[in-house]
């Protein structure tokens, strides 16, 4: 199988992939194409149907595997495949497990080092929440640890929810560490449960795309509703405690146009905020320069907004 990840300009292709996305559009002298975004274990690439009327082009739909042939440009300094044949493949023909991108970390390591962080807490109530979710419930823990964090920016991956989460929890203790300003458990604790939402804002692989619960509330809201259903299964949970943790995950995004309904107003929501922006960046700019080794200018980046190199290795 030629991997997404080995494909570059001028190759010839002619191989099964699953097609993550689909989207019809018209050019501007208004001839139909398909714009599909296609995807294996070893990532994404943006692909391009000219002629979908044509003869060589059969009946396929989005969530499909297909087997397609076409050639690999370059576009505004992206790979892109233009594809000339397609069909939708049989079943067995691929294997699923194939097109399921993955961590490169052991998700088993990742999750002995979040429970150590969770056996931190001396809270006794925010350590009896975090253990009703990742100690007692393993159908939870199970799904945490195989999920992604995204469905197409960072951490968008298989393992990647419990990768981020592990990431921005050592970020948090870092800053718990070195201003005592910060309540450590209350920090470490929220870190923990900040993207819990994602469990099902998401589907799973091979789809990972929005459910209706995402699309109509979105993680930060499913994320405090899952906390909540956890206080009320604890005697006593003292409510202020409660404020203050679902205030973090509510503030964490910073800024009311990037889906936080409050800004933060704790050190604490500031702390997390700023951890999980730093992770979401620095995962980003590895996805992006990831399999780059020169020092190319990459044009234009929206996220950024800037355009991006490679430092020179000194």
């Amino acid at each position: 199988m030629k991997f997404i990840g080995t494909i570059k300009e001028g190759d010839t292709i002619r191989d099964i992939y699953f097609c993550k996305g689909k989207r019809s559009a018209e050019t501007r002298n208004g001839k139909p194409y398909d714009n599909l975004i296609l995807q294996d274990k070893t990532g994404i690439i943006d692909a391009k149907i000219w002629d979908p009327n044509s003869a060589g082009i059969a009946d396929y739909e989005e969530k499909d595997y297909i087997d397609i042939f076409g050639e690999v440009v370059s576009f505004n300094n992206n790979l892109q495949l233009n594809i000339k044949q397609l069909r939708k493949a049989h079943e067995s023909e691929y294997d699923p497990a194939e097109y399921m991108p993955t961590t490169e970390k052991s998700t088993d390591e990742m999750y002995a080092q979040l429970v150590d962080y969770i056996n931190q807490v001396e809270n006794k109530y925010f350590r009896g929440l975090l253990d009703h979710y990742f100690v007692n419930d393993q159908d939870f823990i199970k799904t945490f640890c195989n999920h992604s964090a995204a469905k197409m920016v960072h951490h968008g991956f298989a393992g990647g929810l419990l990768e981020h989460t592990l990431s921005v929890t050592k970020f948090c203790e870092y800053l718990a560490d070195n201003y005592p300003l910060l309540h450590r458990d209350l920090l470490l604790t929220a870190a923990i449960f900040h993207d819990i939402g994602k469990t099902k804002e998401l589907s799973a692989f091979p789809e990972n795309d929005y459910t209706d619960a995402g699309q109509l509330l979105g993680h930060i809201v499913i994320g405090v509703e899952m906390v909540d259903a956890g206080m009320r299964a604890i005697p006593g949970f003292p409510e202020v405690l409660g404020l203050e943790l679902k205030h973090c995950i509510v503030a964490h995004h910073g800024e009311l146009e990037y889906g936080s309904p409050k800004k933060p107003a704790l050190p604490e929501a500031v702390a997390l905020n700023y951890a999980d922006a730093a992770d979401a960046k620095m995962q980003t700019l590895t996805e992006i320069f990831k399999d780059k080794t020169d020092t190319k200018w990459l044009g234009y980046n929206r996220l950024f907004e800037s355009n991006l190199r490679q430092a020179t290795d000194a």
